[in-house]
């Protein structure tokens, strides 16, 4: 009888908990089809996805390349301009990605006059477009525009990634031209081990890679190449999306990533050759062997004062790529800033809003004379 009685309560309890399991279950399955729905609902509001809105005006345009100064409305309280350069590979926009995360917004409400470089979208009548090309024709054309309508000797330059070495190339052959120098995220010393890009560049037949693609270097290839560095990477996004399909906000701010992403421009072949294979794989600009224009780039030619940010852990700029830029320059003044995040989390994470912008801003208005 006792056994009897235990089985019965045995079966009792293995029936309730199926039951609570089936009702989990149900529950689940009620709250994926009311966030289905609500996905729906959100999807149909959305018209277009917006990126870089802050008002700005064409002011110079050379071949691809547009120059464009940012409205204020008010006048600047700086008196030295900053000259934002991108890197080639992505498009400026990540700095504007949405108003409430833009480093642009952030730099226009501390009162910098600020004008960038947009490269544009190379085609293959860009192919033969070399660094000498960049560094010694587009960057110092667009560096010599702002001189000259601001009648200044000298302006600021803020610099990115890629942008970052162009820009260091640029100080060291036109010393009298830059003021201050600001690079983000930037590689300079290409013989460093962190980082499996630094890694892959080593082995890789860049001239092959150039020719087989007719000059022009896919961006669509590129980023894929990006994607391999980090494979969850991709998971982890899906995760992100699935989770903000019933919000708005957070798939409005997916999406705009996703839309920066997209729009990564072809890259001219000769450049990209160069900077591959004379600076990945050879690590000249750090050795001091490498020419741009047949001009010897020296590093210690470069005087003008260096606020040198890097993020602590990026994976496609590693710190060890960035942080030798401050011993081999010629500056007294220099400074290292250490941030704590990723490689564009330092230009669109929240932190990246209250504090490095501000930091920058603080920075160059003490030189600001």
């Amino acid at each position: 009888m006792c056994v009897c009685r235990a089985a019965f309560f045995v079966y009792i309890s293995d029936a309730i908990q199926n039951l609570n399991m089936e009702t989990d279950f149900i529950k689940e399955m009620a709250d994926m089809s009311q966030k289905v729905l609500k996905s729906y609902d959100t999807l149909k509001e959305i018209k277009d996805v917006e990126i870089a809105t802050s008002p700005k005006t064409a002011v110079y345009t050379e071949d691809k390349l547009t120059l464009y100064r940012y409205n204020r409305d008010t006048d600047a309280t700086f008196k030295t301009p900053v000259l934002i350069i991108y890197a080639l590979v992505n498009t400026y926009k990540m700095l504007d990605i949405q108003p409430d995360r833009s480093y642009i917004k952030n730099l226009l409400n501390a009162g910098l006059d600020v004008y960038l470089i947009d490269w544009g979208y190379p085609t293959k009548g860009d192919k033969f477009l070399s660094m000498d090309d960049y560094v010694n024709g587009y960057i110092n054309n667009c560096v010599d525009f702002i001189r000259k309508k601001n009648r200044l000797d000298k302006i600021n330059i803020l610099s990115i990634c890629q942008g970052g070495t162009l820009s260091v190339i640029y100080s060291s052959l036109f010393p009298n031209k830059v003021k201050n120098l600001v690079t983000h995220v930037t590689p300079i010393d290409f013989s460093t081990n962190d980082g499996l890009l630094f890694k892959w560049s080593r082995d890789m037949d860049f001239d092959k890679l150039v020719d087989a693609n007719h000059g022009l270097v896919p961006g669509d290839f590129l980023n894929q190449g990006f994607d391999m560095l980090k494979p969850m990477m991709k998971v982890q996004k899906q995760q992100a999306l699935n989770n903000s399909l019933d919000d708005k906000d957070k798939l409005m701010n997916f999406l705009r990533m996703e839309k920066w992403i997209s729009e990564s421009p072809d890259q001219a072949g000769e450049c990209f050759r160069q900077f591959m294979k004379e600076l990945y794989q050879q690590n000249k600009l750090a050795k001091g062997e490498l020419e741009v224009g047949g001009k010897k780039v020296n590093l210690k030619n470069l005087t003008s004062p260096l606020l040198n940010i890097y993020a602590t852990e990026d994976h496609l700029v590693p710190p060890a790529a960035t942080i030798p830029l401050n011993d081999l320059v010629g500056s007294k003044d220099k400074e290292l800033y250490s941030f704590k995040g990723g490689h564009i989390g330092v230009f669109v994470g929240s932190k990246s809003q209250k504090e490095l912008a501000p930091a920058v801003t603080e920075w160059l208005k003490k030189r600001d004379k």
